[in-house]
């Protein structure tokens, strides 16, 4: 695995969002990213979950990973696309729902 992939691959917390109410944080299931090391994984906020195919880059020295999901919201099917940049222990990133809303998003590393 190179050391970009290596940065990325775990579970994630995702500690703020630009658009969803703060009780999609907080819900049953803790808002999060998980991240394999074969570039799969997948993620849930509030009622929308997913899963995710992956790919990493490096961007100035920073670990940039930009993926595809299909999934969930709401049981209705859903997919989209996003980015997370890392550094240490921290991310942002976008969540983008296939002709629908796009959040940014913060989180860290839980695992």
């Amino acid at each position: 695995m190179k050391r970009a992939e290596k940065v990325v691959a775990g579970t994630w917390r995702i500690t703020g969002m630009e658009v969803w109410d703060a009780e999609y944080l907080d819900m049953e299931v803790p808002a999060h990213i998980t991240i394999r090391s074969d570039l799969t994984g997948e993620f849930q906020f509030g009622l929308v979950q997913g899963g995710m195919d992956a790919r990493v880059s490096t961007l100035d020295g920073v670990a940039r990973v930009e993926f595809s999901w299909s999934g969930f919201d709401e049981n209705d099917p859903v997919s989209g696309r996003g980015w997370m940049m890392v550094t240490g222990d921290q991310a942002e990133g976008r969540f983008f729902i296939h002709s629908g809303d796009d959040s940014a998003f913060t989180a860290v590393r839980a695992g």
